[in-house]
């Protein structure tokens, strides 16, 4: 099996870009549609890996989808038929877990194992999981079978608040609702542009939902009805990979379909740090001017610096005059590329630094007998040298292709399937901005 890239490093890359459509809106969008009792067309669905697994785990439950063009799912629920998630399937992908909502509004009840996808922190499903039960939803795990069983005996009613602010948990409580029983209530939900764009979906088909800030109010309808194609948005951390990558080796990228202010802190950040930023109507320009100054970021839900940028950030940090922090506070477990940059020549380290109220800080539930390691400081610039490099978790992946691209000379970057997990065309794109790279 191919599964590794050859990178010859160590060329300016610069170019314009066509985003693919969003994985983080995507996965959701697909599992979303089998709430509806007839077909659904999605469209700027990206052909990524996450996807593929997705759409084989909902045909091994009975129902049809598949891509009908390039970017183009068609989903047909109406065949749905299992209530029961295979443990293989959902061990691959996170997103497994929002099917509760499908499987328990056709079912009434269901079996989800414990969900996959990228080891970077415990996940607080608890958090989750309270919130169904808020809403009268009886869950409870099977620790033999890895099985969380839940029952819905009547609609869905209630209200409930977040203890902290879950993607995830939103999504899938927003889904519960959508048929649920009088107005439900949401509170301190997360606030992601990929959210935003499930309600626009639901609400496009008479859904009822009404989001202000962190609260959601859902009112519930008997059925939905599509009516057109609905279009995924456009990917925000691809954009971010692709700038850092750019601007990591003293080139410039223009984005024509970059909705700018899903990315705002990002481009702040940017222009802090001394790069050029041009917001047309049309399209967005990033371009290295002189220099990168080192600037310090400390990663929270949107709108703040989110987490799946940080890997890229540091590496375009290492190519900044002086030195940088970067302050994981959205998962425990961030930082799986360091030690692979490190193989490169780049200068990071972990340093210790005195928080107070942790608990309140972090957004992962922190445990005070537990040592952490959340913060690293990189020391720039550096010349990068070759070298080989695992991808641990899929945006440590795009760092990691990011720094072999900087490097002069040929690196081996091993594990792409992880990085494909999230990007489309990530080999051609790279190629399009004049990068020598080649799976083998």
């Amino acid at each position: 099996m191919e599964d590794s890239f050859i990178i010859k490093g160590g060329k300016k890359l610069t170019g314009t870009l066509e985003l693919s459509g969003a994985k983080n809106a995507a996965l959701k969008m697909i599992i979303a549609a089998l709430l509806y009792n007839e077909k659904v067309i999605l469209e700027n669905i990206p052909r990524i890996n996450d996807v593929t697994e997705l759409l084989q785990l909902i045909k091994s439950l009975g129902a049809k989808a598949d891509f009908i063009d390039k970017n183009v799912v068609e989903i047909n629920p109406t065949y749905l038929a299992k209530n029961k998630v295979d443990l293989l399937f959902a061990s691959k992908i996170r997103a497994s877990f929002m099917l509760f909502a499908p499987l328990l509004h056709k079912f009434a009840n269901c079996f989800v194992p414990n969900p996959g996808g990228c080891r970077i922190g415990a996940r607080p499903i608890d958090r989750i999981v309270d919130g169904m039960k808020s809403l009268g939803i009886e869950v409870k795990y099977n620790s033999r079978t890895g099985y969380y069983e839940a029952k819905m005996v009547n609609k869905p009613k209630g209200h409930y608040q977040f203890v902290k602010p879950s993607h995830t948990g939103t999504e899938l409580l927003i889904m519960l609702s959508v048929f649920g029983k009088d107005k439900i209530v949401l509170e301190n939900c997360a606030n992601e542009p990929e959210i935003d764009n499930l309600i626009e979906f639901l609400n496009e088909s008479r859904a009822k939902i009404k989001k202000i800030d962190g609260r959601v109010e859902i009112e519930g309808v008997d059925k939905l009805k599509f009516n057109k194609p609905f279009k995924i948005i456009p990917d925000r951390n691809e954009a971010v990979t692709y700038i850092c990558l750019t601007l990591a080796t003293g080139g410039y990228i223009t984005l024509n379909n970059l909705s700018v202010d899903t990315i705002g802190i990002f481009a702040e950040k940017l222009k802090q740090a001394g790069v050029e930023v041009k917001i047309n109507k049309d399209n967005s320009y990033f371009g290295y001017v002189n220099s990168l100054k080192p600037i310090n970021v400390e990663t929270s839900p949107h709108p703040g610096f989110m987490t799946d940028w940080q890997p890229n950030w540091a590496v375009l940090m290492t190519q900044a005059q002086g030195k940088s922090t970067i302050h994981e506070r959205v998962f425990e477990n961030r930082f799986s590329y360091v030690e692979e940059l490190k193989k490169l020549g780049a200068k990071i380290k972990f340093v210790e630094s005195k928080v107070s109220d942790p608990e309140n800080l972090y957004f992962f539930n922190y445990k005070k007998n537990k040592k952490y390691s959340q913060i690293i400081e990189i020391e720039g610039p550096v010349k990068l040298h070759t070298g080989a490099l695992n991808i641990a978790d899929l945006r440590a992946g795009a760092s990691l292709a990011i720094a072999a691209l900087i490097a002069n000379g040929e690196s081996i970057v091993n594990g792409v399937s992880i990085l494909e997990r999230g990007y489309e065309d990530f080999v051609e794109k790279v190629r399009k901005l004049g990068g020598e790279i080649k799976k083998i």
